[in-house]
């Protein structure tokens, strides 16, 4: 959503009917997350943990150490089981051998989809869809390592970045680092870049995509992953896209495919309400992220009302 800034008023005969046009060569074509902080590396990682921090609180880890499984049940000896498995409480009431069997974590790899495209770079407000994504990405990678469910990320925007998942915070950390540059010059490829992921899962996966959802193909082919595969779909909106109070007519072009059009202050990009609904009728949990209103409480009780994240670990 290419008009989002760098908007200009231009003369017109009516002056009833404002008219805008926009102007992209005053733009930088690259820029930096932070980059006016003087701590600015020390404080973006404390924000990320910050949020980390709150989406995992409620499921702290306990202070008992032990196997990490969980007991199930008890059941007969069978020759070759191991003899500290022997439940002796069991083995003394019924006067016959039993052991006690535990349930083994699974633990579902998951993998970020963060758009860096155009779209998510410029902004009406402090803060663009980029940045939040961005921010929500690293609190999410931290909490998944905390529920030992190994994470990694794939841009889905015109760079290749493309980190296999890991329980290596370091990892983290590093990819994170490199999602803080972007540009505004970046395509989108949503769709492809999911359609080429999925025949690289060995396993059921947990998807995350971080999103404004502009690619036509996004809903269509998250439905078709989502047949095989966890899907969850975080959908960034900036407020511009509901429409721009007062600003009437105005020409625009579109951030990523450069294409040119007219188009109203009123009109909303988009509508969220119809995506959602398609979406969870594939069975794809589906959130509106707004980037001027807080996140973090919204984020961790939408995870927790659906169990997904760090879903099968213990």
């Amino acid at each position: 959503m290419g008009w989002l800034v760098a908007v200009q008023r231009q003369c017109c005969r009516s002056p009833v009917v404002p008219v805008f046009v926009v102007n992209f060569r005053e733009i930088a074509v690259e820029a930096h997350l932070s980059t006016l902080e003087t701590l600015d590396t020390r404080r973006f990682v404390l924000a990320i943990k910050r949020l980390a921090d709150s989406l995992s609180f409620g499921f702290d880890r306990s202070p008992f150490l032990g196997a990490g499984v969980e007991y199930v049940q008890s059941r007969p000896y069978l020759y070759g089981d191991p003899i500290k498995t022997i439940d002796w409480r069991v083995t003394a009431r019924t006067g016959e051998p039993f052991v006690k069997e535990y349930e083994a974590p699974k633990r579902m790899p998951c993998y970020l989809l963060v758009d860096t495209s155009a779209s998510m770079a410029l902004s009406s407000v402090k803060r663009s869809k980029y940045e939040v994504a961005v921010h929500m990405a690293g609190g999410l990678a931290l909490a998944c390592l905390d529920r030992v469910s190994p994470v990694g990320v794939v841009g889905v925007g015109g760079r290749e970045l493309h980190i296999t998942p890991s329980l290596g915070q370091d990892q983290v950390m590093q990819w994170l680092h490199q999602l803080r540059r972007y540009r505004f010059d970046e395509p989108t490829h949503l769709a492809s870049k999911l359609a080429k992921l999925v025949p690289m899962l060995n396993c059921r996966s947990l998807l995350i995509v971080l999103s404004d959802l502009h690619d036509p193909l996004a809903t269509k082919t998250l439905k078709q992953v989502g047949q095989h595969h966890d899907c969850v779909a975080l959908q960034l909106m900036d407020p511009a896209e509901q429409g721009l109070t007062g600003a009437g007519i105005f020409r625009a072009s579109e951030a990523e495919t450069g294409q040119r059009f007219v188009t109203h202050g009123r009109k909303q990009w988009g509508d969220p309400d119809e995506v959602a609904l398609e979406l969870r009728r594939a069975g794809i949990d589906h959130l509106l992220v707004e980037t001027n209103k807080p996140i973090a409480m919204k984020l961790r009780q939408f995870f927790e009302a659906r169990a997904l994240l760090g879903r099968g670990a213990r």
